[in-house]
């Protein structure tokens, strides 16, 4: 199981970074006030590197970041600022020696899951969650369940249980305009977890992440293992603001199987669907069929590969709003019985 690094307290410096893309340099307004957050309501330092606003910095330069930050002695965290959709370029430029010998929690969400798999890899947990623009930067003030989460997961290495959203958002704000981060964002009544497979108690390490970057790694091979690697471990997946398609989701699950990699989980948690963006504003009926026909793809992948364990959807991880924080790598309960899902930050 990898091993969780130290954790900052309040007054240390954290990095800031954008390993993705570089979304500051674009809209530096929910950037700016999630810096704001991080000094004056955690009470930390943050150290913004040179590729974090650069738009189209290389994936060298942007590694270069990544291996400076946990190369220096007085970053004691490194956040992203958003997710992006190359980062999987970065990883043969990152320096596993430097990394490995000086763990950090690292948070970050969607192409992230790159860097997550690698800390993965090298026996460090990271952090599902926790990105500066989207979870710091909310609109309003952020979101209490996700506040918690992430404060949890900043300053401690204490149990937390994640809890169903009495409420819940996937429609984004425009940062084209600024003036909208006065307000908070649009949110709709919760529905609960749903939950299938047997009754029963699973503990074990966590590992998954975005599930089209996770599709990303296993096309391209290079930093998935053997299937056997992860015997026991607690799968968890979501999607992003693409919206892909239920026939995409059930297909990703299936090659899962075909490997032979499906099947090793003992548990499974999957997000609320994101089902609204920008560019495809669904309305409230076409959402709700887009959730449910890619919640039955899950489902449907699941009984052909892998019936007989706990399976929890519907999980405010990712991309909707709250943004609760899954350690990658760390401890996750899943007790079907109880309903409940603890995580060791």
């Amino acid at each position: 199981m990898p091993a969780y690094p130290a954790k900052p307290e309040p007054g240390d410096k954290v990095a800031v970074l954008s390993p993705g893309a570089a979304l500051p340099g674009i809209f530096p307004e929910p950037y700016e006030l999630g810096l704001a957050r991080l000094r004056d309501d955690f009470g930390l330092v943050p150290v913004e590197y040179p590729t974090t606003r650069e738009l189209g910095s290389s994936p060298a330069a942007r590694a270069a970041d990544v291996n400076a930050a946990f190369a220096d002695p007085e970053i004691k965290a490194v956040l992203t600022s958003i997710g992006g959709d190359d980062q999987i370029k970065v990883l043969r430029h990152l320096d596993p020696e430097v990394l490995g010998a000086n763990p950090k929690p690292f948070f970050g969400i969607s192409d992230n899951t790159n860097l997550c798999n690698y800390l993965w890899n090298l026996g460090i947990v990271s952090y599902y969650g926790g990105t500066v623009m989207t979870v710091f930067g909310r609109g309003g003030r952020m979101n209490p369940q996700a506040e918690q989460a992430v404060r949890a997961a900043l300053f401690t290495h204490d149990v937390h249980e994640l809890r169903p959203a009495d409420v819940y958002g996937d429609v984004d704000q425009d940062w084209k305009n600024p003036a909208l981060l006065a307000q908070e964002p649009d949110m709709f009544p919760g529905d609960g977890w749903h939950w299938h497979g047997p009754g029963r108690t699973v503990t074990g390490p966590t590992w998954g992440g975005c599930l089209e970057i996770v599709d990303w790694n296993l096309r391209v091979g290079t930093h998935i293992r053997e299937p056997a690697a992860y015997d026991g471990c607690v799968l968890f997946l979501e999607t992003t603001e693409e919206l892909p398609d239920a026939g995409y989701v059930y297909r990703v699950l299936m090659c899962m199987g075909e490997r032979g990699l499906l099947g090793r989980f003992a548990a499974a948690v999957v997000g609320r669907p994101k089902a609204w963006s920008l560019d495809r504003p669904l309305p409230p009926e076409e959402k709700a069929a887009y959730a449910e026909a890619q919640r039955e793809a899950v489902l449907r992948a699941f009984a052909e590969y892998n019936p007989d364990i706990p399976l929890v959807l519907n999980v405010d991880i990712g991309h909707t709003d709250p943004q609760l924080v899954v350690p990658y790598g760390g401890e996750v309960t899943v007790d079907a019985p109880a309903g409940r899902i603890t995580v060791r930050y």
